[in-house]
């Protein structure tokens, strides 16, 4: 699915954008109006990773940035430590 996240299951939400006008108070003005009100939407920033699966595969997922942050999922190691031979 687009636009959702596939660790939390965030999507984008709805809200308004509000178009004001005028100097607020407290710099001097009389005050700021509300010229117009429109619907928007709010969405999740999505980053697509190669991450570490507990079944012991990697995989790529669309994983929003605070699941990353938060260590919901692991990043899958790109190359291997390296290792003295013995």
């Amino acid at each position: 699915m687009a636009r959702v996240c596939q660790v939390c299951g965030k999507k984008p939400q709805v809200g308004n954008s509000v178009e004001t006008r005028g100097k607020a108070k407290y710099l001097g003005g009389v005050g700021t109006k509300v010229t117009g009100i429109t619907r928007r939407q709010f969405r999740p920033n999505l980053q697509t990773v190669k991450a570490a699966l507990p079944s012991g595969g990697n995989r790529r997922l669309r994983v929003c940035t605070q699941c990353i942050r938060s260590g919901a999922i692991r990043k899958a190691v790109k190359q291997k430590p390296f290792k003295l031979p013995s």
